[in-house]
């Protein structure tokens, strides 16, 4: 039997997606490794590059989601990188070989095999990591991490790891089913795209294994408890755990705000970071141009406006009216936009 393992993202993240890939053989060769691509590639980028990175690559295209146009239309880069993410979990684990499959966020690295992992998944159908394993001490810390998982969700689902047995399939399945109708960033309402819904995990599911070893989803929201280390012989550590995988959210924004925060004062922490950027550098193509996305704009290249997403995906009557609407020119949703640009909502400009 057989372990499946995939991320999704789009081709700005790609070189990220490569380092997880490498990391990902380096400690578990005999894992079937799968990136789900949310993008088209660039004309100038030559998908074939990426066959012997990743065993197999899967399109949103390829994901039988009905209306495919209007359902990516109501998402932005984040939310449609995240809505994909039940549907191609379940397509794995239709696979007859399929032993379990583990998702891992692009932006994540792999430092030692994910052994606690595989032992879990031997008697319960889901594996979820916390943001939190320890209370915070400081006032800014409760801010920072403790409200901050009230408000984005408990668990982190830039991992999770779900067991090909009944209970694990019917997780994957509700949480599929979640994603299509509900993958939003809309904290006000409760939302946060994938990861607020695991919360209800616990409550709905039999027999989740919470993995609470240190080691496992470092990342800036839990540095004040999870110190990083280099011992005498390279090897890495969280607190006194070694080091798993490092989740390294937004280092180059509002991730770096937090590890100098929580992780100034450690020396092993930034060279972590340095080898990490210099791996994205080395593994990005230079084909792909900067903040590139297929799907963030029209058909004519104009870029696609949050609050023009956000009517269309509360408006059931231009959802009809306009079944493809990243089309340009007379008769097509763009143009609606711009004669009803009183109408569109002020939330997201």
């Amino acid at each position: 039997m057989t372990v499946y393992c995939f991320t999704s993202a789009t081709y700005s993240y790609l070189g990220r997606a490569r380092v997880l890939a490498k990391t990902v053989r380096e400690h578990h060769p005999d894992w079937v490794f799968c990136l789900c691509l949310c993008d088209v590639p660039p004309q100038a980028f030559d998908p074939a590059m990426d066959r012997e990175m990743f065993d197999e690559v899967v399109s949103v295209t390829e994901l039988s989601i009905p209306d495919l146009p209007a359902w990516m239309f109501r998402h932005n880069i984040v939310e449609l990188s995240t809505a994909v993410k039940g549907k191609m979990l379940c397509r794995l684990l239709e696979k007859p070989d399929a032993d379990s499959v583990v998702y891992i966020d692009p932006d994540i690295a792999i430092f030692n095999p994910l052994m606690h992992v595989m032992d879990l998944l031997k008697n319960h159908p889901v594996v979820l990591t916390p943001h939190q394993t320890e209370p915070e001490t400081h006032p800014q810390g409760i801010v920072d991490n403790e409200i901050g998982s009230l408000k984005r969700g408990i668990y982190n689902l830039g991992f999770m790891a779900i067991a090909n047995v009944p209970e694990g399939r019917r997780i994957a399945e509700w949480w599929r089913d979640r994603l299509l109708a509900y993958c939003r960033d809309d904290a006000e309402n409760g939302l946060f795209t994938d990861q607020k819904w695991c919360d209800l995990i616990p409550a709905l599911f039999e027999n989740p294994a919470i993995l609470r070893n240190s080691g496992y989803n470092v990342a800036s929201w839990n540095l004040s408890h999870r110190p990083i280390r280099i011992d005498g012989h390279g090897q890495i550590f969280a607190a006194d755990a070694p080091l798993r995988f490092f989740h390294f959210t937004k280092v180059d924004t509002a991730g770096e705000v937090m590890l100098e925060r929580y992780g100034s004062e450690s020396i092993a922490l930034f060279e972590l970071l340095r080898w990490y950027r210099e791996a994205i550098r080395k593994q990005q193509p230079a084909e792909v141009p900067a903040r590139y996305w297929y799907y963030g704009t029209y058909e004519d290249g104009t870029p696609i406006r949050r609050p023009e997403r956000l009517i269309y995906r509360d408006r059931k009557d231009l959802q009809l009216a306009f079944p493809d609407p990243y089309r340009s020119g007379p008769e097509s949703f763009q143009s609606w936009c711009t004669i009803h640009r009183s109408e569109l909502p002020r939330k997201g400009i």
